[in-house]
């Protein structure tokens, strides 16, 4: 395989650097040590399972992705975080209760190591949750400038060459664009007046970006999203990503939504509800921090479906989301979908779905291939957001005035196309007229 010349080959220890030690964080960190140690495969990950075509049909060639692209190896990545609370990651893994404890004994010792630093934690953006394993800061400037102090250290004491940060806390409440995050002057000022219009994530992303390293947004917050930052990540040619893990009820909308939309079947209403009894859960029943869930879920619909374009079809469309706190289940979400769709002359009919899942087994692969692929796209200089990246996300991030895209379908072709630019091979547009023009 062509490597770009302008593509840096992955050498040294990567750095996957944490803010949330939680089951997300802890259930990813164990199974990359599972299947180090041949204890489980990578199910769900791109980088480890997936092939790419490449070429015509007819030539056959299909690499793993993982041979294609010049990613790190598992054995390269080194963990470490910080969380509101002092448990390491073996111990939060048990409280998350996600993995089995059989297998978590089998890691027990890798685990261990990783111990949280102490977090940048504001109660006011996450109500339901409360630590103590949390830094004393001044100003939330000062809370920056700790944050960039531990980044620095963590890499220097773990021998690391490259460093990627990937948010996996929780929930914040619903904050909307201001004055503050328009430009990174006044998001600066913001930072050292306290401004309550800047949360935790906003400051990790900062720090993570004044320290040269990809941030990747895994919830709903407003974030890396700020114009202010995503300036300041093209000024300081970073990669970012965002926003929010695409798992359970909304994977299933973005794979089965874009199926109506082609055979051009209507939809009178969309009803989402789920039970889950995690961190996650808690802090969703909070309707500040629910509200910012909400927006990211409910955008899914309009942007696939373009009731603009086909009112006849999508217009009067009724979509409702619900999540409820229910601690029996754990990790154990349930997301029930009632769909009613109609067809030929309008006569209507059901479609129900009772997805009985594991958010954090879903979401794993994805903070594993997130990882990799930004640090790619950082040796390969590519900055700022990583729209091609929208594949893993609920809320895609993309440029402004630019709507998203989350047809599941098409941002697959949008991430395999964007790998096969950087490795100088033919983009694929599965027209095949010309398997047929040749023949005659």
């Amino acid at each position: 395989m062509k490597t770009k010349t302008s593509i840096k080959e992955p050498k040294g220890k990567l750095g996957v650097l944490i803010p949330g030690i939680g089951a997300v964080s802890t259930t990813f960190m164990a199974g990359v040590f599972a299947i180090k140690k041949g204890l489980g495969v990578p199910v769900g990950s791109l980088t480890q399972l997936g092939k790419i075509r490449l070429g015509k049909r007819t030539e056959n060639r299909n690499p793993m992705v993982k041979e294609f692209v010049p990613l790190s190896s598992l054995e390269d990545l080194v963990f470490g975080g910080w969380d509101i609370f002092t448990d390491n990651a073996y111990e939060s893994a048990l409280n998350a209760g996600v993995l089995d404890k059989q297998l978590l004994e089998s890691l027990k010792s890798e685990l261990s190591a990783i111990k949280p630093m102490p977090a940048v934690f504001y109660p006011e953006y996450v109500k339901n949750i409360h630590g103590e394993n949390i830094k004393k800061t001044s100003t939330k400037m000062d809370a920056a400038i700790q944050l960039m102090d531990d980044i620095k250290n963590f890499k220097k004491n773990n021998n690391c060459e490259r460093l990627v940060m990937v948010w996996c806390g929780s929930t914040e409440v619903y904050i909307e664009q201001s004055e503050e995050h328009k430009t990174i002057e006044a998001f600066e000022k913001a930072l050292f007046n306290n401004s309550p219009k800047i949360s935790a994530s906003m400051i990790y992303a900062y720090a993570a970006i004044k320290s040269g390293i990809p941030f990747i947004n895994g919830a709903p917050n407003l974030s890396c999203d700020a114009p202010a930052l995503v300036d300041l990540a093209n000024k300081m040619n970073v990669p970012i990503a965002g926003k929010d893990y695409k798992t359970g009820q909304t994977l299933m909308k973005t794979i089965l939504s874009p199926g109506f939309k082609a055979r051009l079947l209507g939809i009178n209403g969309w009803f989402s509800t789920n039970i889950l009894g995690n961190r996650d859960g808690e802090v969703l029943d909070n309707p500040d921090s629910f509200k910012t869930k909400e927006v990211s879920k409910l955008s899914v619909l309009d942007n696939i479906l373009e009731p603009e374009k086909y009112p006849e079809l999508y217009k009067d469309l009724y979509h409702k989301v619900r999540i409820n706190y229910y601690p029996p289940r754990g990790d154990d979400k349930e997301g029930w979908d009632n769909i009613d769709i109609f067809g030929w002359l309008g006569y209507k009919m059901q479609i129900k779905v009772d997805f009985l899942c594991k958010d954090s087994i879903l979401a794993a692969p994805l903070v594993l291939d997130l990882v990799l692929f930004m640090d790619l796209a950082q040796r390969a200089e590519m900055k700022g957001i990583q729209e091609w990246l929208s594949f893993y996300f609920k809320s895609p991030q993309t440029a402004e005035g630019l709507s998203p895209m989350h047809d599941i379908f098409l941002q697959k072709v949008k991430l395999e196309n964007t790998l096969r630019h950087l490795m100088d091979e033919t983009l694929i547009t599965h027209l095949g007229l010309d398997y047929y023009e040749e023949e005659q």
